[in-house]
């Protein structure tokens, strides 16, 4: 009788080991998407530096003004994550050719989702700042900011559209480094108009809103011009008007609609934070936009982690691989934990310097060093929660993870750390433990979630 054959080495004869070859892919991908969404919190990261180099007071209507204009932005990007995933699975099922008519589609989409946020914040901004309880001062200073930040949405959505587009075509880099470039744009503008420059009058938040909305209308112009001018833009479609493909069309949207709740019951949670810092006083808004600027751009890496994840489950699972929609999955998890456990490391004896890095104010450094400290304890459980959450999504599984984040981040967090941060008198380090409760929620039912479906067939 024969004896079986021993088992394949994990590399031998040239072959690759498959779970070798999707860390090799999800880093190439994660990559540069890392970098790019790095450049979006650079863009916040210099216009808190300046803006609270040139007063907190200023920072505070710059935070306060940003805290509405988050949630609307990542709902729309979240809206358009469909474009990501069906330009994946498109290029999984071996149809390339399809992938323009996902991008045509996706630029209109946001035309008017970004048309119509800016609509609604300009309108009824102004009166919700003065309608959640701030001082006077607050939410006058705060609502002429709010006003120009709204103005940029329309750009920043093509532009994102455009990003994913190319993300989902296994081609991140050229997003990340007009990002960069756009930073440059903003960098500049900044200079020039918060402390006002060469006979400029100082604009403080407003010049800082004004930057924003000028780099982001350089970042489209850069990305449609790119696209455009790609040797293969005409064999993907991108001129060509598609046919009118109403399952097409409506499962893109469909993916959007999950990840948009998602994003807007987390966003809007976190955003109301920053309420509640408002009720404790203005320098406690000053720390906790230096606490969640840090925190903001430390999630941005796994956030990459997860549009990779996404491109590389959604490819399989056009391919109708369970075995390797699994694999891709939890080799991301893997790369996820790592990176959480690291940045805590890193955090925790440094969040002194780091609070002086972002303002002199003496008063705003003691609140902000002691949160940025309790923010190790949610670093690990939130990589994992958002890389689990977008490989179900795309893996058809669009609504659980939305549902989780309304019980974890509203349900949970929001009533928590107003209970916390008021009533118990925490202050910022109240809303801080509600963060990390909410999110280690999130994580176990996401997780619990994701081992539930790895046994399911596609």
């Amino acid at each position: 009788m024969d004896r079986p054959a021993a088992p394949a080495p994990a590399e031998s004869g040239g072959r690759i080991h498959p779970a070798r070859s999707d860390l090799t892919a999800l880093l190439g991908l994660s990559g540069p998407v890392v970098i790019s969404r790095l450049g979006i919190m650079a863009m916040g990261l210099c216009d808190t530096v300046v803006v609270g180099r040139y007063s907190a007071q200023e920072l505070g209507y710059h935070a306060l003004a940003w805290a509405p204009t988050s949630v609307v932005l990542t709902f729309a990007i979240g809206l358009l994550t469909g474009v990501n995933v069906m330009t994946a699975r498109r290029i999984g099922e071996g149809r390339r050719d399809l992938t323009g008519a996902v991008l045509r589609r996706g630029l209109v989409y946001s035309f008017w989702i970004g048309l119509v946020s800016m609509i609604v914040l300009v309108a009824g901004g102004p009166s919700f700042m003065h309608a959640v309880g701030l001082g006077p001062d607050l939410a006058d200073g705060a609502s002429e900011v709010l006003i120009i930040f709204a103005l940029s949405l329309p750009f920043y959505g093509l532009a994102v559209t455009a990003s994913m587009w190319l993300e989902g075509q296994s081609r991140p880099g050229p997003g990340a480094w007009a990002m960069w470039a756009a930073n440059v744009v903003n960098l500049g503008l900044l200079l020039l108009l918060v402390p006002g420059s060469f006979g400029l009058p100082a604009l403080g938040a407003v010049g800082g809103a004004w930057a924003t909305t000028g780099a982001r209308a350089f970042l489209v112009i850069a990305m449609l011009a790119y696209i455009a001018r790609m040797p293969e833009a005409r064999a993907l479609g991108v001129f060509r008007k598609p046919d009118r493909d109403r399952p097409a069309e409506i499962e893109q949207r469909h993916i959007g609609y999950g990840a948009g709740a998602s994003n807007f019951f987390e966003v809007a949670s976190f955003a109301g934070m920053n309420i509640v810092a408002g009720w404790i006083g203005g320098l406690a808004v000053a720390a906790f936009a230096i606490t969640l600027n840090v925190a903001s751009i430390i999630f941005m890496v796994p956030l990459g982690l997860a549009t990779g994840a996404a491109v590389l489950v959604g490819k399989a699972y056009g391919a109708r691989d369970l075995a390797a929609v699994n694999r891709a999955a939890m080799v991301s998890i893997g790369v996820a934990t790592a990176f959480g456990l690291l940045v805590s490391i890193i955090i925790w004896p440094t969040a002194a310097l780091i609070a002086e890095a972002y303002t002199t104010d003496l008063a705003t450094i003691a609140m902000a060093a002691p949160a940025l400290i309790l923010c190790c304890l949610f670093f690990l459980p939130d990589a994992i929660q958002v890389v689990v959450a977008q490989s179900l999504r795309a893996r058809g599984d669009v609504w659980v993870p939305s549902y989780t984040h309304l019980l974890s981040y509203v349900v949970v967090m929001a009533p928590l750390a107003w209970w916390l941060a008021i009533p118990m008198e925490l202050g910022i380090n109240g809303i801080i433990w509600a963060i990390v409760i909410a999110t280690l929620v999130s994580c176990g039912l996401l997780l619990g979630r994701f081992w539930m479906l790895s046994r399911r067939g596609i």
